[in-house]
């Protein structure tokens, strides 16, 4: 009648995601992209071993999808210069390892995509800007919600 748990679970995942990505920084949304690709990677592999084909096929593309649309769709190298040429490089050559580690079932060319994602996002990390410091409002004693004490001559 309601469905399954599970599709529960999914739509509690995706709103959690996409308040994640409405809250995060530029810089946290790259952090993000190579966690999705490593996720989907490590998907991928759990997926070959056990045989299920299919579900391999689609954690490879979705991996593909988030390096291509994702980390590589955001390089600028007008700005980036050879930084930004090397890693559109790179990832060029990480999708490509992923589309033949799909045709030819080989778990290490997935497990050395991962590794370089991984080792990506942890120099993604180490730059991160630091963190803003909100701070709060001195206490003056009074506060403006709560309710006024009442005299008896007041009516």
């Amino acid at each position: 009648m309601f469905g399954s748990s599970q599709s529960g679970v999914n739509a509690y995942q995706k709103i959690g995601v996409e308040t994640g990505v409405l809250a995060a920084s530029p810089h946290k949304l790259i952090v993000m992209l190579f966690e999705g690709a490593i996720v989907a990677i490590g998907n991928a592999r759990q997926q070959m071993q056990n045989g299920e084909i299919a579900n391999k096929g689609r954690s490879i593309s979705k991996a593909i999808s988030i390096i291509e649309n994702g980390l590589r769709a955001s390089l600028n190298k007008q700005i980036g210069g050879e930084i930004a040429i090397n890693l559109d490089n790179l990832y060029e050559y990480m999708s490509r390892q992923l589309l033949l580690a799909n045709l030819n079932n080989e778990e290490n060319t997935l497990a050395d995509v991962q590794k370089l994602l991984t080792d990506l996002k942890d120099a993604w990390e180490a730059i991160a800007p630091p963190p803003v410091i909100v701070q709060e409002p001195q206490k003056t004693g009074y506060d403006q919600l709560q309710p006024r004490p009442t005299h008896a001559f007041e009516a």
